[in-house]
């Protein structure tokens, strides 16, 4: 199975002609597509959607991660290998799924290897046809990585800084995905549960409560979530629009 994350959106051929460019490579290839609307540029969110998907995914999956804005210049398109594998840019993408992954070894792909599998040139601007959906197809197919790829050391990875950060009772968290419902997600997982969240830069303190309608519709509060990160939402309402808050920002907490 081969999971597909990417921000190429849905207008274009993109999608299509990377899935038909794996198929090609690999007929019997099981194409799971994750999403394609991860926010343009955005390296953090695309990492927190392929945390989630590797959390539930069966031990062998390849998942094919392309968000990509250095795309064409001297970084690295690397294959991951651990209980499952990542086929990413080496941008930061795969720093939180790599936290579920076992990885025991790394590699940097070698253009000029992987076109003597797909047989035609490499386009500058746009790898995810014809690197990174090729190479998850050639390790789906049982390729070994070396046949199109040079072994790399594992902590030569680019890691995304977003580790949460505490002085004294106040956290430094970072805003790391903002569904479509509006709910803020913040990079804090493994806390002892509060009875209310303090937001000081907003002014306001908040409920902590298990699910949504536990307040009132159009009021905040804060909760696990889904993914054991915290979260901050509104009851059928917007909690990033109701914030201003957007993914990659800092938000200062108080747990209480």
């Amino acid at each position: 199975m081969i999971t597909l994350t990417t921000d190429f959106g849905l207008r274009g051929p993109y999608v299509g002609e990377m899935k038909v460019a794996m198929l090609r490579i690999n007929p019997d290839a099981r194409l799971v597509d994750v999403t394609h609307a991860v926010t343009r540029h955005s390296v953090i969110e695309g990492s927190f959607v392929m945390e989630q998907v590797v959390k539930y995914s069966p031990q062998g999956t390849v998942h094919v991660g392309v968000i990509d804005p250095g795309v064409g210049t001297e970084r690295r398109a690397v294959v991951i290998e651990g209980d499952q594998w990542l086929v990413v840019p080496d941008n930061g993408l795969a720093t939180l799924p790599l936290k579920h992954l076992n990885a025991k070894r790394a590699w940097e792909i070698d253009l000029e290897r992987i076109k003597r599998f797909t047989g035609w040139r490499i386009s500058s601007t746009f790898h995810g046809r014809d690197v990174f959906g090729p190479a998850g197809a050639l390790i789906d197919k049982g390729v070994p990585p070396e046949e199109f790829a040079n072994e790399v050391p594992l902590d030569s990875l680019v890691k995304l800084d977003i580790e949460p950060r505490r002085e004294g009772d106040l956290w430094s968290l970072k805003v790391i995905y903002i569904d479509d419902f509006g709910n803020v997600i913040l990079n804090l997982e493994d806390y002892e549960r509060p009875k209310a969240v303090e937001l000081p830069d907003f002014g306001l303190k908040i409920p902590y409560l298990n699910t949504y309608g536990q307040v009132g519709s159009g009021e905040l509060l804060a909760l696990p979530g889904s993914h054991d990160y915290l979260e901050i939402a509104v009851n059928q309402g917007n909690a990033g629009e109701k914030l201003g808050l957007k993914v990659g920002d800092v938000v200062r907490v108080k747990l209480v």
